[in-house]
């Protein structure tokens, strides 16, 4: 019964595809800051529509000015950013309409931005959705990284994060 009672207690999350598409790895993004994993380790999505959302339950902690992005820390303390487009700060907010505001606790799955992928895909460099982990440097946590294919937002499984 001891045994049971202090043994280490493992804390993980389940992280979910922002959007419905198909998975990339993301040494594939043709953005250095991305592949290179300058930012931090993550995947990216090539998305079939511009709904947006969380890709796990935590605070909104970032919305960038020109709302082509967003931070949010997971109940775990993961650090996630989701960026919108490649090149798509130069649309300075135009085709992006963010359905949440710096310090709003969401849930996953729950809508954060609509994009207006047509807008996006003929003014910016791409609609590719680039997620990362930023503070995956710090050494905190475990990745297990999925391998589908077709992903469904707010649904499809692509990260699970362990404390380690």
């Amino acid at each position: 019964m001891f045994k049971k009672l202090f043994k280490k207690q493992t804390a993980s999350e389940e992280i979910v595809s922002p959007a419905n598409g198909e998975l990339m790895k993301i040494e594939d993004v043709p953005d250095p800051v991305f592949s290179q994993k300058l930012m931090g380790e993550g995947i990216a999505v090539l998305p079939s529509d511009g709904r947006i959302v969380a890709p796990a339950s935590g605070e909104i902690i970032q919305l960038a000015e020109t709302k082509h992005a967003f931070g949010i820390k997971t109940d775990l303390g993961a650090e996630i950013l989701v960026h919108i487009g490649l090149e798509t700060v130069a649309l300075k907010g135009q085709g992006f309409n963010p359905a949440v505001k710096v310090g709003d606790k969401v849930s996953k799955g729950q809508l954060i931005i609509e994009a207006d992928l047509e807008f996006i895909s003929k003014n910016a460099a791409s609609t590719i959705i680039p997620m990362v982990v930023t503070n995956s440097s710090e050494d905190l946590f475990t990745f297990t990284w999925k391998t589908s294919t077709d992903v469904t937002r707010g649904e499809s499984e692509v990260l699970a994060i362990t404390l380690k």
